[in-house]
C-alpha cells in the first residue's frame, strides 16, 4: 500500500484512514507518454472537412486510473479554435466545444464513454477494461467547427483540460451519464447531496487529480 502524507491537511485519522483506503496501489514505469494531436485533412480538403482531434497517454498514469477505478469520473473538455492569421495579428473566428466522459461502473464492472456535445449525450460503448475505454475515449474525433474560407491563411488551436470528475457539480456529470440533462431544480435536492459532493471534491484534491491542461496546434495553411 503507498504511503500518503496527510501533514498539514487537518484531518481527523478517521478521515485520513478513509483517504488510504481509496488509493490502490499501481506499478509505475510503464506508463505511457501524454500526446495530444490536431491533424489537418489533406490538403485538397482544407476547406472542406474538419481536423482530427486525438489523444494517447491522458488516463494512463497510475493516480489517474486509481480514482477511476474507485468510482470518480474522467472529464475530458476539449475547445477547438480556429484562427486566422494577419500581418500585425492573429483573430480568432470560430470555435466548438465537447466533452468525453469516462465512468467506471462499479456495479456493473464496466466502464462507460459518452460524448456531449452541445448538451446532447452520445455513447461510445462499455468496456470490460480501461485500456479499451481509454481508446475510446481518445480516438480521433472530427469536431463540427465552421470552416475557412478558400485563400484565408490560418491554424486550428486545441485547448483540452482533463479532470477526474467535475469539481463544479459531480451530481451533474451523473444526469449526464444518464441522459438526464436538466439541473436538479433548486429546494429539492437531496439536503446530503452538497456535502458527499464536498467531500469527494476534497478527495479528489488531496490525491492530485484536480486539473490537468494541455494545448496542441496546426502548422499555418491556406486552403
Amino acid at each position: 500500500m503507498p504511503s500518503v502524507d496527510y501533514r498539514g491537511v487537518g484531518l481527523s485519522r478517521a478521515g485520513a484512514f478513509l483517504l488510504a483506503c481509496l488509493v490502490v496501489a499501481t506499478p509505475l514505469g510503464a506508463q505511457k507518454k501524454v500526446r495530444v494531436d490536431v491533424v489537418l485533412p489533406a490538403e485538397a480538403a482544407w476547406a472542406d472537412e474538419p481536423p482530427a482531434v486525438s489523444s494517447s497517454g491522458l488516463l494512463a498514469d497510475g493516480a489517474m486510473r486509481d480514482l477511476l477505478a474507485n468510482g470518480f469520473p474522467a472529464r475530458l473538455h476539449y475547445r477547438l479554435e480556429r484562427w486566422t492569421s494577419g500581418r500585425w495579428f492573429d483573430d480568432i473566428k470560430a470555435t466548438f466545444d465537447w466533452d468525453v466522459i469516462l465512468r467506471f461502473d462499479v456495479l456493473g464492472k464496466k466502464y462507460q464513454v459518452v460524448r456531449v456535445v452541445n448538451k446532447k449525450v452520445e455513447s461510445l460503448g462499455e468496456f470490460a477494461t480501461v485500456d479499451s475505454a481509454e481508446n475510446a475515449a481518445e480516438g480521433p474525433y472530427h469536431p463540427a467547427i465552421s470552416l475557412p474560407k478558400k485563400g484565408q491563411r490560418g491554424y486550428y488551436n486545441l485547448l483540452l483540460d482533463v479532470e477526474t470528475l467535475s469539481l463544479s457539480d459531480l451530481d451533474e456529470v451523473e444526469r449526464w451519464l444518464r441522459g438526464e440533462l436538466k439541473p436538479a431544480v433548486s429546494g429539492k435536492t437531496n439536503p446530503g447531496t452538497a456535502l458527499g459532493r464536498g467531500i469527494r471534491t476534497l478527495v479528489v484534491r488531496l490525491l492530485g487529480g484536480e486539473k490537468r491542461h494541455y494545448e496542441a496546434r496546426t502548422g499555418t495553411f491556406r486552403p
